[in-house]
């Protein structure tokens, strides 16, 4: 979740120059089509990405946003948008890699944020090199034209469906499978997932998802991870896993039937285990962040009903993560704690291979961390930014190879594309990178 009240910009707004998985869907890798990168695991493409910046050091560009949004960019090609909030109504904002507003489009009446974290543009758009696909707390869903920012379609979900009953800020993406776009509403009533043909906004199913967790624990901010089916498994050709609710569930893509669920992440039925961390894959494990980052649990792909007693493979109740969502790459797992502790796993066993505690802060973390080109970017709510080193050995230490800082807040994923680092904070979109 990207967890605030918002207010209006300039709508002249212009680029200010500054001195000195497998996815369902297939993706360049130099494009960054969805919050958590083409993996959908937080893993970046490409080399050249500088390890410090200030307000005035490495800063290509910073441009000032027409209103307060806290999605991370989806970036394709020469594309960059962003949701935010433009005179009271849900915006959307196209921008070129040079900073240079490419369109804006506006949609109805925005909701603003309760927390001072959030705001009504929490969810991250999504594309796909043609459409581009928007969501935001006041329940609007809508599709896009990536080059001119025409409008497609658009539904609201809580219209259709249902009020919104979370206690805090809608937060969940939208995701793209073969054929939809689909949104998880896990909260307290009318909790389902929910399928829009990406082309057309047809209605392609709705699957409830109504478990028994208590109070606020039946709510999540998570978003939900796709995947290819594993035919060995007896996995349809696209898998769904979604987190919330006390429960880990599969369901298939095409229907929404479930497939198999795991209970168990709340032994104790506490009331106010919402979850806002989301779901990762590692390899064939499912790693499930859970119990307000009290608990990490890994979960065998396969299986149908449910499999709690057979396919949990490790649980770690030691360490966890609550707001940021874990990062993978080469059979390794990046957990970034609200308190700035990073740890690398061993995906198979759970072990922590390497470890690094960050100087304490009043500011926590809620931006996911980001493994590039050897290092690991995690990045503090006051825009300072740590860049750790990858271990290259199994038990090797980890080291601060350098810092960087906005001086803005940034509950963001920060984008690494082509040696570039998109930061979206609060206010603005900044470029990072050698000139």
């Amino acid at each position: 979740m990207h967890p605030s009240s918002c207010h209006g910009r300039s709508a002249a707004a212009v680029a200010t120059l500054l001195c000195g998985f497998t996815i369902a869907v297939a993706t360049r890798a130099d494009n960054w089509p969805n919050w958590r990168g083409p993996g959908l695991d937080g893993a970046a493409a490409n080399t050249g990405y500088v390890t410090a910046w200030s307000p005035t050091e490495h800063v290509l560009w910073r441009v000032p946003l027409p209103g307060l949004g806290a999605s991370t960019p989806a970036v394709w090609d020469d594309h960059l948008i962003v949701t935010c909030t433009v005179d009271e109504k849900d915006a959307v904002v196209c921008l070129d890699r040079a900073g240079k507003e490419r369109w804006r489009h506006t949609l109805g009446a925005a909701k603003p944020g309760k927390h001072k974290k959030a705001t009504g543009a929490n969810p991250s758009p999504v594309t796909d090199g043609r459409h581009v696909w928007v969501y935001f707390k006041s329940g609007e869903l809508a599709c896009l034209a990536i080059d001119s920012g025409a409008e497609v379609w658009r539904v609201n979900l809580q219209e259709k469906f249902g009020a919104d009953t979370l206690w805090w800020d809608l937060g969940t993406s939208p995701v793209l499978t073969a054929k939809a776009v689909v949104v998880a509403v896990m909260q307290t009533g009318p909790s389902y997932l929910a399928a829009f043909d990406r082309t057309t906004g047809e209605l392609l199913w709705k699957q409830d998802r109504l478990l028994d967790a208590p109070e606020e624990a039946a709510q999540s901010y998570s978003t939900p991870l796709v995947a290819r089916g594993d035919r060995k498994r007896g996995e349809p050709e696209e898998v769904l896993f979604v987190l919330g609710a006390d429960h880990v569930t599969a369901h298939d893509a095409a229907t929404g039937a479930e497939l198999w669920r795991v209970g168990g992440l709340n032994p104790t039925h506490n009331g106010y285990f919402r979850s806002i961390a989301s779901p990762v894959l590692a390899g064939d494990l499912v790693i499930a962040p859970y119990a307000r980052g009290s608990s990490i649990t890994a979960i065998r792909r396969g299986g149908s009903g449910d499999v709690t007693s057979t396919h949990v493979a490790w649980v770690r109740s030691d360490l966890g993560t609550d707001v940021p969502t874990p990062a993978v790459k080469a059979g390794r797992i990046v957990v970034c704690t609200d308190k700035g502790v990073v740890e690398g796993l061993d995906a198979a066993t759970g072990r922590t291979v390497w470890r690094k505690e960050l100087p304490k802060n009043r500011h926590a973390y809620s931006s996911s961390p980001v493994i590039v080109d050897g290092r690991v970017i995690v990045t503090r709510e006051d825009g300072q930014s740590s860049v750790l080193e990858w271990p290259a050995g199994p038990d090797d230490e980890t080291a601060l190879l350098g810092e960087g800082s906005v001086e803005e807040m940034a509950v963001a994923t920060p984008v690494c594309v082509d040696g570039r680092i998109f930061l979206r904070t609060h206010d603005s979109l900044w470029c990072i990178g050698e000139r």
